[in-house]
């Protein structure tokens, strides 16, 4: 790469699908050159457990490409979606206060078995997506790492 790199966080799947070109066209405008897609998305990514729509991925990384844009692709893990904490609720975290309920992002688990295997489950399938488009220059693990506070019964004391 023999340029700088300016961009911004693009979350295309809260805005109406007409506005995504006209955005790419803007941010072409201002010098934004890369984005970063697909963190935090989770549920959009995988609706119901092993049922997976990459669709607003797929809309994003096609539209920067016509435009010039890299993207850097986030992992959506750091969002859990209601049917995995439904189905497995020991993946939210236990602190030292005691047991977390489902509602805020972040609050899982990262030591669970349970997550872990969902996490790279749907990480995978995400990078199988991707890999075909050329504007992809990266990917981010976490859009914001910690250890969430997990006390529970997997971590090493």
């Amino acid at each position: 790469m023999d340029r700088l790199l300016y961009g911004v966080a693009y979350y295309d799947e809260y805005m109406p699908e007409e506005r995504l070109r006209k955005d790419m066209e803007m941010m072409r405008e201002a010098g934004i050159n890369v984005i970063r897609i697909a963190e935090s998305t989770w549920a959009t990514e995988e609706p119901e457990d092993g049922v997976f729509d990459f669709t607003h991925v797929r809309r994003a990384l096609e539209a920067a490409q016509e435009a010039g844009i890299f993207v850097i692709v986030g992992t959506p893990t750091y969002a859990v979606p209601p049917w995995l904490a439904a189905a497995h609720p020991e993946i939210i975290a236990v602190t030292e206060r005691g047991a977390g309920k489902y509602g805020a992002r972040q609050n899982m688990d990262i030591t669970s078995p349970v997550y872990l295997y969902h996490a790279e489950r749907v990480i995978r399938k995400l990078m199988e997506c991707v890999q075909e488009y050329g504007n992809v220059i990266g990917f981010q693990l976490d859009n914001e790492t910690k250890h969430y506070h997990t006390a529970g019964p997997n971590v090493q004391k």
